[in-house]
């Protein structure tokens, strides 16, 4: 198979990089030439302990050997095992799987609207998101995703949903009418250029959800399950929402989404949802072997430490780089923002040495490693920015 196979029978859908990758081992892979690269995109975010780490290949071989899938017409052990993980973990209740952080969204955006109806009847359905959010590509995950380049060639979108500028409460308490059923909104803004709320106005909106009986959703699909250095990013803020996505890491490389949901806003009941993948088995036994590992007593006190450690690399190469306007982030999900309309180059010329890292909102160069990333890779990755942005002549 060829990369001209692939234009020729796959949707274009994907601007690729020009290398077909057919193995991984921990933080590398290796493409089809045999070439090796340090990986820190991650299968973005979603490797936590990188390619093939053996707690969980071993979870997933034991589980295809007995049961794959059923239906949720019958109950499965394992998914009844990773909710309560799910959910001693965390400040959830109850826990509904699906297949993706787009689905967990759609679905969360639904049980919003079924409590509000539940209590208010019809007249609170509206969504107040964040502009330059990131929510998902299925028609009501990508009308909450506050970004309009997103939405062109699909209109019309769904009604019901308004965007307010990030980090600024008052543009909250401007779109606040008695038709709002819910706030969506994320900790760290991912495909947004890493961008995090404020301790201030992340606190003042879950105020604003209490005294308007309104919905706190909090999107953690990329932040969930470690990335940040919590267990979930909601945890940095003091603060709980009523409603929590998750997916990319849960299942460490295979498809898995979950809404995680307060006792009492957890309102659905049988027919107002359904996955049929949802929840299966498999992955299942993968999310538990995921929760096994990252709660592992000092895995995210590493996480931090490393994640601090390396934002002190990228701030000795901005110290030396005027390109490198900024670097920020939380545990290792880290932007570096750069003084260039598009950052494209830089991570070819990475993936050209060695390193695998990607762009959000074009200018931020992302670095989103697994978790189990080695002091000495994440000095590797400066080196190799470090030696680009030398030849790049910055």
């Amino acid at each position: 198979m060829t990369i001209s196979d692939d234009k020729k029978y796959v949707m274009n859908t994907y601007g690729r990089y020009p290398i077909t990758l057919s193995k991984g081992s921990g933080t590398k892979v290796w493409d089809t030439d045999g070439n090796m690269y340090l990986d820190f995109v991650a299968g973005i975010a979603v490797n936590a302990f990188g390619h093939c780490y053996p707690p969980i290949v071993d979870a997933i071989k034991s589980q295809a050997e007995t049961l794959i899938h059923c239906s949720n017409l019958y109950w499965n052990e394992n998914q009844i095992e990773l909710a309560k993980m799910i959910a001693e973990n965390s400040f959830g209740d109850k826990v509904f799987f699906a297949n993706s952080g787009a689905e967990a969204n759609e679905g969360a955006i639904k049980l919003a609207r079924k409590y509000a109806s539940i209590k208010y009847g019809d007249k609170r359905y509206k969504i107040i998101s964040a502009k330059n959010s990131f929510h998902g590509r299925t028609f009501g995950a990508l009308t909450a995703t506050g970004q309009i380049k997103y939405h062109k060639g699909f209109g019309p979108l769904l009604e019901g949903f308004k965007y307010v500028n990030y980090n600024d409460i008052d543009d909250i308490y401007d779109a606040l009418d008695d038709d709002v059923c819910a706030i969506m909104i994320e900790i760290i803004q991912g495909e947004g250029g890493i961008h995090e709320g404020s301790l201030e106005y992340l606190k003042k909106v879950r105020e604003v959800c209490d005294e308007n009986d309104i919905i706190l959703i909090v999107d953690e699909v990329q932040t969930g399950i470690g990335r940040t250095g919590k267990l979930f990013a909601y945890q940095h803020i003091g603060i709980e929402p009523d409603v929590m996505t998750l997916a990319k890491a849960l299942g460490g490389g295979v498809p898995i989404g979950a809404i995680v949901a307060k006792e009492n806003v957890a309102v659905f009941k049988p027919g107002d949802h359904a996955s049929t993948f949802g929840g299966n088995p498999l992955a299942c036994a993968a999310g538990i072997a995921v929760m096994n590992e990252v709660t592992k007593e000092g895995f995210l006190d590493d996480v931090v430490k490393k994640g601090e450690y390396f934002k002190e690399k990228l701030n000795g190469l901005k110290d030396r780089y005027k390109v490198i306007k900024d670097v920020r982030g939380k545990g290792l999900m880290i932007g570096c923002e750069v003084d260039l309309d598009d950052a494209g180059e830089i991570v070819l010329k990475a993936l050209e040495k060695g390193l695998l890292i990607n762009c959000v909102n074009h200018n931020v160069l992302r670095f989103v490693p697994p978790l189990i990333v080695t002091t000495d890779e994440l000095d590797t990755a400066a080196i190799i920015l470090d030696d680009v942005l030398h030849e790049m002549g910055f």
